[in-house]
């Protein structure tokens, strides 16, 4: 099986929210589906049925979670030495080269990526492109208005 990367904040967010599922969701959706069974009648019982899938939603959940943490690779940019090339878990500067527009992104894994944040999961199209480049190199991206050229200002291993 592939190892899935993740950098250290994401392999924390995803510890993180499998401790909340276990030790928070799960009982309180256990004590929801005891107070729904006093009721009586099961079979037409809503807060019954609804409190059982959340229950296999939240059970779905802990399972995903501990099989990526499980498959994962978690990689600490921190200790690697800046080459100037462009590697999971680095910071990139880019310049469109059309506008002159700056931008920055950091390369994370699919599980913690967020534009707001300037976080590109590592299989994006843009991510594709710049990995195994340098400071300096020109790179194109297909996007669905065409394709945009940016020039790598700078790497960051942040």
């Amino acid at each position: 099986m592939n190892k899935i990367p993740l950098t250290v904040q994401g392999a924390a967010m995803l510890r993180e929210e499998l401790q909340r599922l276990k030790s928070v969701e799960r009982p309180r959706i256990i004590n929801a589906i005891a107070e729904a069974r006093a009721h009586g009648d099961l079979k037409e019982n809503a807060e019954y049925h609804a409190a059982r899938e959340q229950q296999s939603f939240t059970e779905g959940r802990i399972q995903e979670v501990e099989g990526k943490l499980s498959n994962s690779q978690i990689i600490d940019v921190t200790q690697i030495e800046n080459s100037g090339k462009v590697i999971f878990g680095s910071t990139v500067s880019l310049m469109n080269i059309a506008t002159e527009k700056e931008v920055s992104y950091k390369i994370v894994g699919e599980d913690e990526s967020d534009i707001k944040q300037s976080k590109i999961s590592v299989t994006s199209p843009i991510a594709r492109a710049m990995i195994g480049k340098y400071a300096g190199d020109a790179i194109e991206v297909q996007t669905p208005e065409g394709k945009i050229a940016y020039e790598i200002v700078d790497v960051e291993y942040l």
